[in-house]
């Protein structure tokens, strides 16, 4: 293919009842996806939402808003170099930007703890996932408008990037995870028509997406696990055993002499770029790319970046997300979310005459939806798109007695 790296097919803005036509503006379609997504009430909450520790606890961790940006810092640096490796491949920066800052924006309270549970509860009323989620924001609930809310209209590029699942919830097999809800069987229509895909069929700017999230995820994880102490040489040392692979072995030992030394951040800071320009590509064939660009291509990586990578999440997932107190956190954080959701879906679904529990505009939409699958998912679009700390304030309006006045702002 050549020309323009995006056609029209890329351009194309879903239209439908929920997403209505685009004024004309001046910005390209990919620049209008990007400020849509940064302007939105639905990016803003990212700011107190639990990346690893709990969100507000201390200034310098991380949160799912500043791991976004890092995400969308390191993709674009990912694309700039390989279009100096393959010059007639020309990733569109807003495009690429608007995907990594929307690929969170679906993810509830409490981290994975809160994911979990929503999914268990929402079991019979088609399940929940974050990458779900987020397609449905996009699509479906990202704006407030007066005859209910709605979508963003968004580019079929920008929808496909951020579709890492295309597995609908009803075929997900004996998976609990990893699935997209089946009324958004639509999306992957106006995507890529009918079609069987699997989960591991993504567009570029969707894998560049992905290998941005495990670099920051790799390399940043482990500096906020070290400053919060939960990781340790001495706990580095312990695992470069004799079973453990010997690049694995050598990469553990730089990591230890790195903490060590105190040097662990400016290290890792500097192994971003090394495993940004790890990153190569390779053309494929397959029945989008006659269509499209952004199935031409599968990005590929250095089997050193590799282990890198790997080291650096096992890590992270053993010694930090598997640490006791980190454990507790999550727990803690779940059992509030659990009890809110049974709440609301025992008191929407199955009372009589149900309280109100939820804010006005909210509460009138469920009393008159017909189905308890639709009044479920409305229920779980509140409590998902919560902030830990608003979740936590419902929580203790609810069930704590003396909290809470009738004049606070919630």
């Amino acid at each position: 293919m050549t020309g323009d790296f995006y056609g029209a097919f890329d351009r194309e803005l879903l239209h439908d009842a929920y997403n209505p036509k685009r004024a004309d503006d001046y910005r390209t379609v990919f620049h209008q996806d990007r400020d849509r997504i940064m302007f939105s009430p639905a990016f803003r909450r990212l700011q107190t939402k639990t990346q690893v520790f709990q969100a507000g606890e201390y200034d310098f961790y991380r949160t799912r808003l500043t791991h976004s940006l890092e995400v969308s810092q390191i993709a674009q640096s990912l694309a700039i170099w390989l279009r100096q490796k393959h010059p007639d491949v020309a990733v569109e920066l807003h495009l690429l930007e608007a995907i990594c800052l929307a690929h969170d924006i679906g993810h509830p309270p409490f981290g994975h703890a809160g994911e979990r549970v929503l999914n268990r509860l929402m079991g019979d009323f088609g399940g929940f996932e974050g990458n779900a989620q987020t397609l449905r924001i996009l699509t479906r609930t990202i704006y407030d408008r007066t005859d209910g809310r709605g979508g963003m209209s968004p580019t079929r590029a920008l929808l496909d990037g951020v579709l890492k699942y295309k597995r609908l919830y009803r075929d997900r097999g004996g998976d609990t995870h990893h699935f997209i809800y089946d009324d958004q069987a639509d999306v992957l229509d106006f995507c890529f028509g009918r079609h069987d895909l699997s989960n591991d069929f993504k567009s570029l700017e969707c894998q560049i997406m992905d290998l941005a999230d495990d670099i920051a995820y790799s390399c940043f994880d482990i500096v906020d696990g070290w400053k919060a102490r939960f990781i340790t040489p001495d706990e580095l040392e312990a695992r470069a055993t004799s079973d453990t692979d010997e690049v694995e072995r050598h990469h553990l030992g730089q990591i230890r002499d790195w903490m060590s030394h105190g040097k662990l951040q400016p290290k890792m800071n500097r192994q971003v770029g090394e495993l940004i320009q790890s990153a190569s590509l390779t053309p494929l064939e397959n029945f989008m790319s006659p269509k499209t660009q952004r199935y031409a291509y599968g990005l590929v990586i250095t089997p050193e970046a590799r282990v890198k990578i790997k080291v650096q999440k096992s890590l992270s997932k053993e010694l930090v997300y598997g640490s006791r107190i980190l454990q507790q956190t999550e727990f803690k954080g779940g059992a509030m979310l659990e009890k809110l959701t049974q709440t609301f879906l025992d008191n929407y679904l199955a009372a009589t005459k149900p309280v109100a529990l939820v804010p006005g505009d909210l509460h009138r939409s469920v009393l008159t939806a017909e189905e308890k699958p639709v009044k479920a998912r409305l229920l779980c679009d509140y409590l998902s798109g919560m902030t830990d700390g608003y979740a936590l304030r419902i929580y203790k309006r609810l069930f704590v007695p003396d909290y809470g006045s009738i004049s606070e702002l919630i």
